[in-house]
């Protein structure tokens, strides 16, 4: 007898790092995450596989990050990143044993299990991928041992864009591009930052009073089928945090829902929501809180390998947490061997919880609830270090030793259980606060103008060529222009500007991406296209080969794309 069902989402993203910087902030991020998550996480699959263990991971790859990982450029430069990598631990190794240097026996052990370790990545990612990480997620997606979700574009916030045809254009994309990596359509999508707006009425600069539809009748025109939200989205509760009684997007005044006490539902199923055929998962506020709390979660863990110190000759993560309260100074080394025997308590825990919170809702119900948990992939590996081989575990213990629990993707829980009822969410985040204060402050609020302007200018040049232009140099142009655009909407440069992680960063890049879209909007109004600027700005920014300009195409105002029209009765 089954108790319910547990989904594991893992929401890969990063933002567009090709050939704009290295280090700290560049090309070595994404290398950092494919040696530590994506790679890892790809064994740890395949690994299960090997053990007649279908891992049924729902697994996010944004757009913007699948289009990187299958770059020829940054597979060369993983290549080199990997090497150095080695090279730097093996003059560790040269160095170790040392008589002047404190515990240098156990620094010579730590130096070889990351010798054995990065080998062991390099030789993945080249005899065993094909240095191909797409084709290895496409091919165990068709195995059935995960589901591959898509997203925005590149990461949009799509509750602050002004236009409706930026929304629509950012998952057009994405999914467009999802089809061509992966040779079928998504079913599922992530929102950028769980970041939703209900439908309202709007006034335009002129007055008038028009419709803005709610987020999900972009996603049902554009095919997908289900998304993710926070647990407070279905839960209700007052947000934590300020909150603006009116905003203002673009030219249009919007007045948000007021916080909302308990709403008495539950993420123990999914819904629908209320103005398409599109399902909601929310998810469990406990699994969740079990990973991500500072205070409590497990990768905070004394036994578990310290992040932030490293040594300072190789950049090798030789020690461990040991107590959130000291310094760096006082970190103790770290211990492969009392890390696992920490990863298999803690997953011991973790499916226990899973299994008796399943338990409990079934005996109050009688019927079979949903487990969901969500979770930055790059937690996993990147950030805490333990993270892949925890995902392993649970997944191993729960099909070996808790078959009542049926583990599943978030499509084979859909297609075993339909939603039954609608979910009114309100407009809301999984950002501090759970509303958009992360994503628009007294920090960022220069940043949206901006967006906003770019909005209504490639709208209006994408108008003039409603037939695709014989002219290949305008063509070229065109969805150059509209690649800027979409990076420039990118959610990751207002957070890295809040969050101080890499502020003179993200606002160079949010630059730069502003310049190259007024300048080429400007040569196209102009008729005055220089190939050889194109040809530097394509040589950078290329993601989205098979882009259509056209994807910015304005959207009546007030009016549903067609495709969409019948699924929205309440509006019609």
């Amino acid at each position: 007898m089954t108790v319910g069902s547990f989904v594991f989402m893992l929401h890969g993203h990063l933002p567009f790092y090709r050939k704009a910087g290295m280090w700290p902030f560049g090309e070595e991020n994404l290398y950092e995450c494919m040696s530590h998550s994506y790679i890892p996480l790809l064994n740890a699959i395949n690994e299960l596989l090997d053990e007649g263990i279908k891992a049924k991971l729902t697994v996010g790859l944004t757009p913007v990050l699948a289009e990187q990982l299958n770059d020829e450029h940054l597979k060369a430069g993983f290549d080199t990143y990997i090497n150095s990598r080695l090279e730097a631990i093996q003059e560790d190794l040269n160095r170790y044993p040392s008589d002047s240097v404190a515990h240098s026996q156990h620094l010579e052990y730590l130096a070889r299990f990351y010798n054995d370790w990065y080998n062991n990545i390099k030789d993945s990612f080249i005899n065993r991928y094909n240095r191909d990480l797409i084709s290895e997620f496409r091919r165990l997606q068709d195995l059935g041992c995960i589901e591959i979700t898509t997203s925005c574009a590149t990461h949009g916030f799509m509750p602050l864009l002004s236009k409706d045809s930026s929304i629509n254009a950012q998952l057009k994309t994405g999914v467009n591009a999802y089809k061509n990596l992966f040779g079928r359509k998504p079913r599922g999508a992530w929102m950028p930052e769980c970041a939703y707006r209900p439908g309202y009425e709007a006034t335009a600069p002129d007055g008038s009073k028009y419709y803005r539809p709610a987020i999900e009748t972009h996603l049902a025109n554009n095919d997908i089928e289900y998304v993710f939200v926070e647990s407070h989205q279905v839960e209700g509760g007052v947000s934590v945090g300020s909150r603006r009684s009116v905003g203002i997007y673009g030219n249009i005044e919007y007045i948000p829902l007021p916080p909302r006490p308990a709403t008495g539902l539950t993420t123990y199923e999914a819904y629908w929501m209320p103005e398409a055929q599109v399902a909601v998962m929310g998810r469990n506020h406990e699994g969740g809180y079990q990973v991500w709390s500072a205070a409590d979660g497990y990768p905070g863990d004394g036994c578990y390998r310290e992040f932030h110190k490293k040594d300072e000759n190789s950049g090798a993560h030789y020690w461990r947490i040991t107590s959130p309260t000291c310094g760096l100074g006082e970190k103790m080394l770290y211990d492969p061997v009392l890390a696992q025997g920490r990863i298999n308590e803690n997953t011991d825990h973790y499916t226990n919880i899973i299994y008796h919170r399943l338990n409990d809702y079934k005996k109050a119900t009688g019927k079979d609830g949903l487990f969901m948990v969500a979770f930055d992939a790059e937690l996993f590996g990147h950030w805490w270090f333990e993270g892949v081989d925890f995902i392993k575990q649970v997944i191993k213990k729960l099909h070996n030793h808790l078959p009542e629990v049926k583990l599943q993707t978030a499509s084979e829980y859909l297609d075993e259980h339909q939603p039954s009822a609608a979910v009114q969410l309100p407009e809301s985040s999984w950002g501090q606060g759970g509303h958009f204060w992360v994503w628009q402050n007294h920090q960022t609020e220069w940043m949206w103008p901006i967006i906003h302007s770019a909005e209504r200018r490639v709208e209006n040049i994408v108008s003039r060529y409603p037939q695709v232009p014989q002219d290949k140099l305008l063509h070229r142009a065109l969805n150059q222009l509209v690649r800027e655009n979409l990076l420039l909407q990118s959610s990751d440069w207002p957070f890295l500007v809040t969050t101080w992680q890499a502020r003179d960063y993200a606002v160079e890049r949010f630059r730069k991406h502003q310049e190259n879209f007024e300048t080429l909007a400007a040569m196209i109004e102009n008729n005055s296209i220089d190939d050889g600027y194109l040809q530097s700005i394509e040589s950078v920014d290329n993601l989205f080969s098979e882009i259509d300009y056209r994807v910015f195409t304005q959207i009546k105002e007030g009016k549903l794309p067609q495709e969409t029209e019948e699924l929205m009765p309440l509006y019609m």
